[in-house]
């Protein structure tokens, strides 16, 4: 097996040397321009390494590595019209670049070209990646509105939010890796494992998000910090606060999700000290290792040889001690 940066370098090679159509350039030209902002390519980097566990040449599934990162920009693409936001990476997002038609219509395009990477496969093959995007796909889109109806519900319970992040962010990772399993034609248990493994890891990732939004280190956090409070967003960490508070915390978080201040230097530390006060912050920690403990079990009944367990071991480690 290759180290991560070597897959991100051989998948970055192909990305660059696939022609996106050209006309009209006002579709296309988007397309261009959301797939080179760069970003860690960790979805695609995890379909080629799953490959390679089994092994399979990690070759011949940069074509579904393709597709997946595809659609996980058109997914960004749509996201971004959603949330009215300016900036994606550091640079602006395609609807203010171009327009939000352009947005939503190359974005459309997306999803389509993120198909049309499957068909260099065999038949068989094919069917099988097809059925299995299809379905992520649309548990994406269920995810993604359960996350908007959550904004405006004041009785979001636990479960509900980990389902949420499950669907919205997860089963894409799983999905990412079972294409692996699938294109190496391993044995149908494999590729159910791999694909759980890397399930739990996009829970245990997107709940390790929430955490850095509020107690990562501004210097390599990559994003504003507080950035979920700003947006009086029921995080993880906001629905273990309201289970663990008293009955002035409750009052005091309420009322702080209730406001937007010009400077919201003063809520968010007021939110963090309650998140540390009531333990929300250490049930968030502890919960961040139980999904990764979770993605590791699976890999004791994988039939791989066992540096490669030893393998993703590592890869899981490294991802959840990321600062990132």
């Amino acid at each position: 097996m290759l180290a991560i940066e070597q897959y991100q370098q051989h998948f970055a090679a192909y990305l660059s040397a696939q022609q996106i159509g050209k006309d009209p350039e006002n579709l296309y030209a988007p397309i261009r321009y959301i797939l080179t902002l760069g970003g860690k390519r960790m979805r695609p980097v995890l379909t080629l390494m799953a490959a390679d566990v089994f092994d399979c040449s990690f070759q011949k599934a940069l074509p579904a590595a393709m597709a997946v990162e595809t659609f996980h920009n058109f997914s960004l693409v749509h996201d971004d019209i959603m949330d009215d936001a300016p900036l994606r990476r550091g640079k602006e997002t395609v609807h203010e670049k171009w327009d939000l038609n352009a947005g939503i219509l190359s974005g459309d395009a997306m999803l389509i070209l993120a198909y049309q990477y499957f068909e260099q496969y065999e038949p068989a093959i094919f069917r099988d990646l097809a059925k299995l995007f299809s379905k992520t796909a649309l548990e994406v889109c269920e995810g993604q509105q359960w996350d908007v109806d959550f904004e405006t519900r004041d009785d979001v319970t636990i479960p509900e939010y980990l389902k949420m992040i499950e669907y919205k962010t997860a089963v894409l990772v799983g999905a990412a890796m079972q294409m692996g399993a699938i294109i190496a034609e391993t044995s149908a248990q494999n590729a159910q494992l791999i694909y759980d493994f890397g399930r739990y890891l996009g829970i245990a990732f997107q709940l390790q998000d929430d955490y850095l939004d509020v107690f990562g280190d501004v210097a390599t956090f990559g994003k504003q910090i507080g950035g979920d409070i700003i947006e009086n967003k029921k995080t993880y960490l906001y629905l273990k606060a309201m289970a663990f508070s008293d009955h002035a915390q409750t009052e005091q978080l309420r009322h702080l999700y209730s406001i937007q201040p010009t400077d919201n230097r003063d809520k968010i530390a007021s939110v963090a000290a309650i998140f540390n006060q009531t333990g929300a912050a250490t049930a968030t920690k502890q919960a961040i290792h139980d999904y990764t403990m979770k993605a590791f079990d699976t890999l004791r009944a994988l039939q791989i040889a066992d540096d490669k367990k030893a393998a993703l071991r590592t890869f899981g480690e490294n991802l959840m001690e990321r600062k990132v």
